[in-house]
C-alpha cells in the first residue's frame, strides 16, 4: 500500500492495513464517533490477559484508502491510575505484545471543554507520532456562542486538526480527509513514556491556558444551560428527592406500562399451547412442547415487555447525561460506607447484570475500592431476578391503588430493588472494616452537558436488550428447560402412585433431597427443583417452575398461567421467603466466573458464593418465622 515501513511478523512490507487510534476524555464522543467511521464493520473482543474490552474495526477512506481503526478506553492523562488507562498508555506507546504501536492517533476532543482534553492531547504529543485532532461537539460550542479558531489551534499543535459531529451523519467527513492528506502514512516508533513525565503537571496546563487565550473566545458564551439545571438537578435537599422520585416514577412503570403488552404475550403462549393440545396425540412429544416448552419458555418470555421498559429509562437517562449527577448526589452516601461515588455507574450498570458491573469497576482507582465494588455489585437487582419478581408479586400483591396514585405491585417491587441497595451498602460498610481501608477519597468526575436523547442510540440499545434477553430464552433457558422436563419425566410413576409423576422422577428425588435444607425457610421440593437450573442464569427458574407445575397438573389446569397456580399452593410466608432470597440470591455461574478473571483468584469468586448463599438463607430463615409469627 505504500503507507507502513513497519510490518508483522509474517507480513511482508507495505502490505499491513495502517491503524488509527481514537483516544479521548470521557464523555467526548470518541465512541460515536468509532461508530459512525465503521458502521457495521466492527468486532468486539478481550485484550490478550485482561478483560478490558477492545473494539475494532475497519473503514475505507473518500480516496479508497484502507484504514483498520481502534477505540480505545477513555483517560484523562497517560499518567495510568486505573486498568483502563494503562491499557490506553500501553497501546499507544506500543507497550502490549500483539498490539504495535498505531501509525496515527486521532485525539478526539469535546470543542465544548477543551480546557480539561488538552492536557491529554499535549501529552500524547510528546510521543512523537503522527497525531490529528478531532475538535468534536463544535455544534453544541457554536450553539453556545463559543468560537474556536481551528487554524491557530492547529497552528499551536503542530498537527491537523478537523472538526466533526460524531452524532450526525456525514460528520466524520473532516477526518476523513485528513486521514487522506497525511497518506502515505511513514513509520514512526514512539518515544519512551519518560517523554510524558518529562513535562511537569503544572507546566502542562499553563501551556494549556496559553493556547486557550489564543485559539478560543467565550465573551459571547450564552451560558451552559447544564450548570443552570444543576443548580436544582445537584441541590443537597432537592437533588436526592428528585432521585428517589424519579426512581420511584420508574418502578411504578414497570408494571403499569407493561400491563396490556404482557397480557397479549400470555395469551399468545396460551392459544399456542392450546393450538398444540388440540392437534396432536397425547405422548412424550406432546408432553415436551406443551409442558417443557411452552410451560417453561413461554413463562419467562412474558416478562420481556418489563425488561424493556425498565432499560427504556436507564439508556434515557444516561444518554441525556443524568447518571453521573446521580453519582455525585449519591457520593456523600456512598463515601460514608467507604465508598467512592466513582462506584455508582459499576452498581447502576449491574442493575442490566452484575457481569458488565463487575467488569466497569475496573474504572476505580483505588483496588480495594476496586474490590469491594466487585463483591457487592451482584446484590443490585440485575435484569435476570425482575422475572422472578414479577411472578411472585402477580401471585400475591393486589393490583390495586395506594393513596391514589400508586401502584402496589410497583411499590412492592421499588422495596425490593431498595432493599438490594441498602444490603449492599451494608456490606460496604462491614467489608471496609475488614479491610482497613484508608479515608474516603473524593470524587473528581466530568459531568457531560445534558441534551436530548438520540432516539437511534436509544433504540438501538433497547434492540440489543432484546436480543440479548429473547437470545438467552431460546439458547440457555430452552436448554435447561428441555433438561429438566427430561430429568422431571424420568423413570415414569410406578403403579398405584398416589402422587403426580414428577413425585417419582430424578428431579423429584433432587428436589425431596434438598427439600431437608430448604425446609426451614419455608421452600417445597418444587422450588427446590427450580433453584437449581437457576444457578446457571436466574429467570431460569421461572421456566423451571413453569415446567414443574405443568407437570404436577392434570387436564385442563395445565394450560393455566404460572401465577394463578401458584397463588393457590404456596402460602404467603413461602412467597415473601423467596422474594427475600432472590434479593441477596446466589450468583449464575458466569457472574463468578467474570469475578475470577477480574480479581486473578478464585478465591474471590468463591467467597462472594458463600456470602450471598449465607445472607440469602438467613433473609429468607427471618422473613419466613417472621410472616408465620404474624399469621402467615
Amino acid at each position: 500500500m505504500g503507507a507502513v515501513e513497519k510490518s508483522l511478523p509474517g507480513l511482508p512490507v507495505q502490505s499491513r492495513t495502517p491503524m488509527v487510534a481514537l483516544l479521548g476524555n470521557p464523555n467526548c464522543g470518541k465512541t460515536a464517533l468509532f461508530n459512525r467511521l465503521t458502521g457495521a464493520r466492527q468486532k468486539v473482543a478481550n485484550y490478550a490477559g485482561v478483560t478490558i474490552e477492545r473494539k475494532e474495526g475497519s473503514f475505507n477512506s473518500p480516496e479508497g484508502h484502507a484504514f483498520r481503526v481502534l477505540d480505545l478506553p477513555g483517560a484523562y492523562s497517560l499518567s495510568a491510575h486505573t486498568p483502563d488507562e494503562e491499557i490506553t498508555r500501553d497501546v499507544v506507546a506500543g507497550k502490549r505484545a500483539g498490539d504495535p504501536a498505531p501509525d496515527v492517533v486521532v485525539c478526539v476532543v469535546n470543542a465544548t471543554n477543551l480546557r480539561l482534553n488538552l492536557r491529554l492531547v499535549l501529552e500524547i504529543k510528546r510521543l512523537g507520532l503522527p497525531m490529528i485532532l478531532a475538535l468534536n461537539m463544535v455544534d453544541v460550542a457554536s450553539k453556545r456562542g463559543m468560537r474556536i479558531d481551528a487554524d491557530r489551534l492547529a497552528q499551536e499543535l503542530g498537527m491537523p486538526v478537523v472538526e466533526t459531529v460524531a452524532v450526525q451523519a456525514g460528520g466524520e467527513k473532516s477526518l476523513l480527509r485528513a486521514l487522506d492528506g497525511m497518506w502515505p502514512l511513514a513509520a514512526t516508533q514512539p518515544h519512551p513514556l519518560s517523554a510524558i513525565d518529562a513535562v511537569g503537571v503544572e507546566e502542562t496546563q499553563r501551556e494549556v491556558r496559553r493556547i486557550l487565550e489564543l485559539v478560543s473566545n467565550d465573551v459571547n458564551d450564552s451560558g451552559n444551560l447544564s450548570e443552570k439545571i444543576d443548580n436544582v438537578v445537584l441541590h443537597p435537599v432537592l437533588g436526592p428527592v428528585i432521585l428517589a422520585v424519579l426512581m420511584f416514577l420508574v418502578f411504578q412503570a414497570v408494571f403499569s406500562w407493561a400491563a396490556t403488552p404482557m397480557e397479549m404475550i400470555t395469551a399468545g403462549v396460551e392459544h399456542l399451547a392450546a393450538w398444540m393440545t388440540a392437534s396432536m396425540p397425547p405422548g412424550l412429544l406432546h408432553s415436551l412442547l406443551v409442558d417443557g416448552v411452552m410451560g417453561g419458555v413461554g413463562g419467562v418470555l412474558v416478562f420481556l415487555p418489563q425488561i424493556l421498559i425498565l432499560f427504556f429509562f436507564i439508556l434515557f437517562l444516561e444518554d441525556c447525561g443524568y447518571l453521573p449527577r446521580a453519582a455525585f448526589l449519591l457520593d456523600r452516601l456512598m463515601g460514608g460506607v467507604g465508598l467512592s461515588g466513582r462506584a455508582f455507574i459499576p452498581l447502576l450498570s449491574s442493575f442490566a447484570c452484575a457481569i458488565p458491573g463487575v467488569m466497569a469497576a475496573r474504572t476505580i482507582q483505588n483496588r480495594r475500592d476496586r474490590l469491594v465494588t466487585i463483591m457487592i455489585a451482584p446484590l443490585m437487582t440485575c435484569s435476570a431476578r425482575l422475572p422472578v419478581y414479577a411472578l411472585i408479586i402477580a401471585a400475591f400483591i393486589p393490583d390495586r391503588e395506594v393513596a391514589g396514585f400508586m401502584n402496589l405491585q410497583g411499590l412492592v417491587l421499588f422495596l425490593l430493588y431498595f432493599a438490594g441497595i441498602i444490603s449492599a451498602m451494608a456490606v460496604a460498610w462491614v467489608m471496609k472494616r475488614f479491610m482497613h481501608t484508608k479515608a474516603h477519597q473524593a470524587l473528581m468526575m466530568e459531568l457531560p452537558a445534558y441534551h436530548w436523547p438520540h432516539m437511534r442510540n436509544l433504540g438501538l440499545g433497547l434492540w440489543e436488550r432484546a436480543k440479548i434477553f429473547v437470545t438467552r430464552v431460546g439458547t440457555i433457558i430452552l436448554t435447561l428447560t428441555i433438561l429438566l422436563w427430561v430429568l422431571s419425566s424420568f423413570p415414569g410413576a410406578p403403579e398405584g402412585a398416589t402422587h403426580p409423576p414428577i413425585y417419582y422422577s430424578l428431579a423429584g428425588i433432587i428436589g425431596r433431597g434438598l427439600e431437608f435444607i430448604f425446609a426451614p425457610i419455608g421452600f417445597n421440593w418444587q422450588i427446590c427443583i427450580a433453584l437449581v437450573p437457576g444457578m446457571a442464569a436466574r429467570e431460569v427458574a421461572v421456566g423451571a417452575l413453569g415446567t414443574v407445575y405443568a407437570l404436577s397438573q392434570s387436564g385442563d389446569e395445565v394450560a393455566q398461567a404460572l401465577a394463578p397456580i401458584i397463588g393457590s399452593t404456596w402460602s404467603l410466608p413461602t412467597a415473601l421467603s423467596l422474594l427475600a432470597w432472590y434479593v441477596f440470591a446466589p450468583q449464575c455461574m458466569a457472574t463468578l466466573s467474570t469475578v475470577r478473571r477480574e480479581t486473578n483468584s478464585v478465591r474471590f469468586a468463591w467467597l462472594m458464593a458463600g456470602y450471598l448463599f449465607a445472607l440469602a438463607y438467613v433473609a429468607s430463615f427471618l422473613t419466613y418465622r417472621i410472616a408465620l409469627a404474624f399469621g402467615g
